[in-house]
């Protein structure tokens, strides 16, 4: 999160521990994200795409979820997430599943 914030100041985004969600299952992480308009940004690649796509089948919504692995290089990771704030309108990764830095997206069917 550092590096994000240095690349671009007057980006809005928090820590688990600061929004106070650490330790959270994947599903009340994902509905406080909802709930609170956030995109998360997560490196649980594991089990947190079938989450993702269960809440998606069950009709509810997200702002969107950014899949990192845990050896991205942390430079590249901050400018794509830098790069996704600066040119895109939130509702464009909606209901998306996204990998970082690559830029791939999940399309699911409803």
């Amino acid at each position: 999160m550092q590096a994000i914030r240095r690349n671009e100041p007057t980006i809005s985004i928090q820590t688990a521990r600061e929004s106070h969600i650490a330790g959270a299952s994947d599903p009340e992480v994902l509905e406080w994200a909802a709930a609170n308009g956030r995109i998360l940004i997560s490196h649980d690649r594991r089990t947190m795409i079938d989450h993702f796509r269960n809440r998606l089948i069950a009709g509810k919504h997200s702002p969107g979820l950014l899949l990192v692995s845990q050896g991205a290089p942390i430079r590249l990771v901050a400018e794509r997430v830098v790069f996704l704030w600066a040119v895109c309108d939130p509702t464009d990764l909606a209901d998306r599943a996204m990998h970082v830095p690559s830029l791939v997206y999940h399309a699911f069917v409803r």
